[in-house]
């Protein structure tokens, strides 16, 4: 079978409109006609080759919401018709250690959407069964994509370490950040923002922060000393890490989800001493993503989006690398 999809040639070319064969299908993976498709910042890294791993020709797109159009006879639990939606992995071995005990993101043969794979800025993308994950249907459709990636990916270090008593802080308030803040807000924890940008104080206070500091007071980060139970980063930018660290509380952790790409440095005994963590984490299993999906739907959780059709994908993409999304992109199929 043929489709259309927007390709990417080569690093930080315009992306194409052509025609792909998809061949046949695998026994196991299910196909959807795509309708919503968020752009995320980790597609304008693949696409710039910021992180060496691209592959080109690429087809980019990992937030995917559409309905399934053909099933694989050894796939399990789905059907043509159903509404799924399809995050950054899109298949995992199966038989694996981490894949049998239900961590299928952490497989040594995980297979990223994006990378060795035809992602969703296309009219149809394929994926395993298991990795299509059944939409509840009080969500609005149009806004889930960036749940499937930022979301899961703020979600899983809230559900993993934080509990309702606790105080969390967000660092970032940008695409992920502002979901981080949503889901800490509805866990029942005390949240504080932390952003360099002062006109984002009233938008952090409106998505649930209790408290919101300009992550460029050094005064202020230094009065909130001890202060965390929990703190993620949500930035790929280097910060002040001995003030941030200085921040956690005893046992506290400190909890890396933005790529930032050199190196932490920590004074081994701020750890020692506080009995405090530094961790990270990717994405999320499909059941995380399941559960983080019935909790959004649950609490009336959603994105903030701006929408582009697919066809503007050039554009929405020069939107992104501006910095000026307010805060997700959703591209809209219009093939």
């Amino acid at each position: 079978m043929t489709y259309k999809a927007w390709v990417a040639k080569a690093a930080k070319q315009p992306l194409e409109l052509e025609t792909v064969d998809l061949g046949p299908l695998w026994t196991e993976d299910i196909e959807v006609a795509v309708e919503h498709c968020g752009l995320c910042h980790s597609d304008l890294s693949i696409w710039n080759n910021e992180w060496g791993i691209s592959q080109y020709p690429a087809i980019l797109g990992h937030e995917v919401v559409g309905r399934i159009t053909a099933v694989g006879p050894n796939a399990k639990g789905l059907a043509v018709g159903q509404r799924v939606g399809v995050g950054w992995n899109s298949g995992s071995c199966m038989h694996c250690h981490q894949c049998m005990s239900g961590s299928h993101h952490l497989c040594p043969q995980v297979q990223p959407t994006i990378v060795g794979h035809r992602g969703g800025f296309a009219s149809h993308i394929r994926a395993h069964w298991a990795w299509a994950i059944p939409l509840p249907e009080n969500l609005n459709f149009a806004e889930v994509g960036p749940l499937l990636c930022g979301g899961i990916t703020v979600f899983a270090p809230l559900a993993m370490f934080a509990k309702p008593t606790d105080r969390v802080g967000i660092i970032g308030i940008g695409g992920l950040g502002h979901m981080a803040v949503k889901f800490a807000a509805a866990s029942g924890c005390h949240v504080t923002a932390f952003t360099s940008s002062e006109n984002k104080f009233e938008d952090a206070r409106r998505f649930g922060a209790n408290q919101v500091v300009s992550s460029k007071d050094t005064a202020a980060l230094s009065n909130l000393g001890g202060s965390f139970n929990l703190l993620i980063s949500t930035v790929n930018v280097t910060l002040d890490w001995d003030a941030i660290i200085g921040m956690l509380a005893p046992n506290g952790r400190l909890h890396i989800v933005g790529a930032v790409l050199e190196p932490i440095p920590v004074a081994a005994f701020s750890l020692i001493m506080q009995q405090r963590s530094i961790s990270g984490s990717p994405t999320g299993s499909p059941e995380a993503i399941a559960t983080m999906l019935d909790f959004a739907a649950r609490h009336n959780i959603a994105p903030q989006t701006e929408h582009f059709p697919m066809s503007k994908i050039n554009e929405a993409f020069a939107r992104l690398q501006s910095g000026e999304v307010h805060y997700r992109i959703v591209l809209d199929a219009d093939f």
